[in-house]
């Protein structure tokens, strides 16, 4: 028997308990403690002593049964609250109860297999675990209950009870009002729901918790859309006070430049003006044929400060959100109509960026001053572009010689350097509509890309760039406008895809602009043109706002940072404040200890596609209601979606999107082959393919979801053959018939 005594453990520091707490996958006790550093006897009383000192200077916290954890940790057990979706259709969730001063943490919910999938604002109580010290996983134990989601919808009554039709095309029935629950809503009103528990006549019971208005108003589609999409639409009182109560900007130690004739060029319907342009032959001789140019921004800085009522608000929005009939803003209208909107002849203070670029558009150098501007000018792209081709008018003829011509002349010089980047063209026309004095949709037309519209975007993208750029030298945070090569698996698809059609990508290769931009050109001339962009498109990464640079592939541009419009975008505010502070232009600077960039650039960017879905579908409801009055039309359209329910078309007059269901397709079983984008008839032979022309029949435009369904009109050839091919055969339960549902049913959009 060894009687050698036991060589002492030496007692842990502060440190290394701490980093055992934090690396704990749960909560621990002073008994796991005590065992995971070999701890006995007095030791345990020591040990006891250190945790309390530890848990007075705050770098513990003592939960339930004394169990330890760091500040704003998760307990081991906690009911959550079911908060979105992430991009990889993760599920999360944020607990019901937080008392850490930071940021709760990211909790991502594991689901088993076979349960139920749970919805926004359902309650949960789970287990949970610690990946990181930002990251948790919970397993749920059980569902405490189901959300009281709401439901927007139309209300239809008879005196005694009504019905909710929701707006929502997702949903699967109306609900059931009673006369207490109804706030005295009226027959066609818009209303705002709360479903109840238990069943009506096979009806689920709901209350009407707000009236938003008589649905038959044209203005009531974009307030559908607002609801429906949660977006804020309302500022907090003190917000609009402090809007209201703003001045003009002195001059005091700005930079004057009420001398230099910069002119705003926007969209006839624009009303707020954030971002004027100005450009002149660089008169140094080491630079020939280059330029100097000025982009001016309104100072939103000056107004919205820091975890001001202002700042809330506005980074809850994150962005403006623009619909055919109103614009919901990312600041109040004092502000964004007024002291921040660059009208002409008034002074008003602004963040300029002063650029000089060489004959083929590259930039050289740049400098950022704070300005006090007067625009000498408020021009539309139409009247812009109209001078520029000979046809001037009373502003524009004075303006030829020192502002129009050099605008088009540093345009030139851009669009060399654009070539020579080989920037990713892509053609996705956009829709534009008319309403009349009543407010309805008097048209819907593609709308113009001029040169003029061009030379704006020119001028923001490298004002973009010296923002980035400026930011990098002067060791300041940035919130870049970020966006991703496509994965190697969309590239891969994308290959096999374009190898039907005799188009070759060689296996492996890494993905550029330029192979796109090849691709795109061979097809230009070709009727599977339009196909080809839906295709490239829809290959790409989605842009984003990060902290963490990794360039813009779209754009073919190493570092790229949204400065150009902080009136609407919360983004390009961070990128002012940053500037301030690294330049030292005095007040409204980016302030230490503010939150963290990451967690911005990832709720900025949900804003962003939060708008971008609203936009759509308002786009898509008023395109509804203006198709409404023609029901049994034909229409020239082109497949932009197919699927195993069916094929989603986009008609060639207005742009408008509906679904041909494989119902209603020639008597036939139909394969869908989801790599070449296509159903083919297993007897008739028949094929539909993405990007395809078509004739088809508007059958239903229901004004309340904003849904279209059409059926193919066939030539009488393909008639025949269906009719010869598959007459009196059945289909079968193994068909695609049973996996009938409908879809997302908008084109999808890319913003750089």
């Amino acid at each position: 028997m060894n009687d050698t005594p036991k060589k002492p453990v030496p007692f842990p520091t502060k440190e290394q308990i701490l980093e055992f707490i934090n690396e704990s996958p749960s909560t621990v006790g002073k008994r796991e403690i005590a065992r995971a550093f070999g701890l006995r006897g007095p030791d345990k009383i020591q040990l006891k002593k250190i945790l309390k000192q530890m848990e007075n200077d705050g770098k513990v916290g003592r939960g339930r049964q004394r169990r330890f954890a760091t500040p704003g940790s998760m307990p081991d057990v906690a009911v959550l609250e079911v908060s979105g979706i992430d991009e990889d259709g993760e599920l999360l969730a944020k607990p019901v109860s937080w008392q850490g001063d930071d940021r709760p943490p990211k909790i991502y919910v594991s689901q088993s297999s076979g349960r139920t999938a749970y919805g926004m604002r359902d309650r949960l109580l789970c287990r949970m675990r610690k990946v990181s010290a930002k990251e948790y996983e919970a397993q749920v134990i059980r569902q405490i209950s189901e959300a009281p989601s709401r439901i927007l919808g139309i209300y239809q009554g008879d005196g005694s009870q009504g019905r909710l039709i929701p707006t929502d095309r997702r949903a699967k029935s109306e609900f059931v009002i009673a006369k207490e629950n109804t706030m005295d809503a009226e027959n066609g009103e818009l209303v705002l729901c709360e479903p109840l528990p238990g069943r009506i006549y096979g009806l689920k019971p709901a209350r009407v918790v707000e009236r938003l208005g008589d649905s038959n108003q044209p203005k009531a589609v974009s307030l559908v859309c607002i609801h429906a999409h949660d977006i804020p639409n309302e500022f907090p009182a003190a917000a609009v006070e402090q809007a209201e109560n703003a001045k003009a900007v002195p001059l005091g130690k700005r930079v004057d430049l009420r001398e230099i004739p910069l002119v705003t060029i926007d969209g006839a319907d624009a009303r707020d003006y954030d971002d004027a342009v100005f450009a002149e032959p660089d008169t140094d001789p080491k630079n020939e044929g280059g330029w100097h140019i000025i982009v001016a921004i309104a100072d939103v800085a000056h107004y919205v400060r820091t975890n001001d009522e202002l700042d809330r608000s506005a980074y809850e929005r994150g962005n403006s959100v623009y619909f055919p009939d109103r614009v919901v803003p990312m600041l109040p209208e004092a502000l964004s109509n007024g002291w921040c909107s660059l009208v002409p002849n008034e002074d008003r203070g602004c963040l300029a960026a002063h650029m000089w670029i060489d004959a083929d558009g590259h930039l050289l150098r740049h400098k950022f001053v704070r300005g006090l501007m007067r625009s000498h000018a408020r021009l539309t792209y139409e009247q812009a572009q109209a001078a520029r081709d000979g046809q001037t008018d009373e502003i524009t003829a004075p303006l030829m010689e020192q502002v129009i011509n050099p605008l088009y002349g540093a345009y030139e010089s851009f669009l060399k350097y654009r070539e020579e980047r080989n920037v990713l063209e892509l053609d996705v026309p956009e829709r534009k509509m008319a309403f009349d004095d009543e407010g309805k949709v008097a048209s819907i037309d593609k709308r113009q890309r001029l040169d003029s519209h061009k030379l704006i975007e020119e001028f923001m993208i490298t004002a973009n760039v010296a923002a980035a750029e400026a930011l990098e030298q002067k060791s300041q945070p940035c919130m870049y406008r970020i966006h991703d090569a496509p994965g190697l698996e969309k590239m891969e698809a994308l290959r096999q895809f374009l190898g039907s059609l005799d188009i070759k990508i060689a296996k492996g290769q890494t993905p550029n602009p330029k192979i796109f931009n090849r691709i795109l050109a061979q097809a230009a001339e070709t009727d599977q043109s339009h196909m080809i962009n839906t295709i490239v498109l829809r290959s790409q990464a989605q842009a984003e706002y990060n902290p963490e640079n990794i360039g813009h592939f779209g754009l073919a541009l190493h570092r790229y940072a949204h400065f150009t419009s902080p009136i609407r975008r919360y983004s390009d505010l961070l990128v002012h404040r940053a500037l301030i502070k690294g330049y030292g232009l005095g007040e409204g600077g980016l302030e230490d200890g503010g939150k963290d960039f990451s967690d911005m650039g990832e709720h900025l960017s949900k804003t962003e596609r939060r708008a971008a879905a609203a936009e759509r579908d308002a786009m898509d409801r008023y395109t509804t209601l203006f198709m409404a009055d023609r029901v049994g039309a034909s229409f020239g359209a082109r497949i932009n979606g197919v699927t195993r329910f069916g094929l989603f078309i986009t008609l060639d007059e207005t742009g408008a999107d509906g679904l041909i269901p494989i119902r209603s397709l020639p008597g036939d079983f139909y394969d869908h082959d989801e790599d070449l984008h296509l159903l083919r008839g297993k007897r008739t032979g028949l094929v539909f393919r993405l990007g395809e022309r078509v004739e088809a029949k508007l059958i239903e435009a229901d004004v309340i979801t904003g849904g279209m369904v059409f059926n193919l009109v066939l030539k009488p050839e393909d008639v025949a053959k269906a009719a010869k091919s598959g007459s009196g055969e059945r289909r079968t339960k193994k068909g695609h018939r049973k996996g009938f549902k409908k879809g997302p049913k908008s084109r999808p959009r890319q913003r750089s």
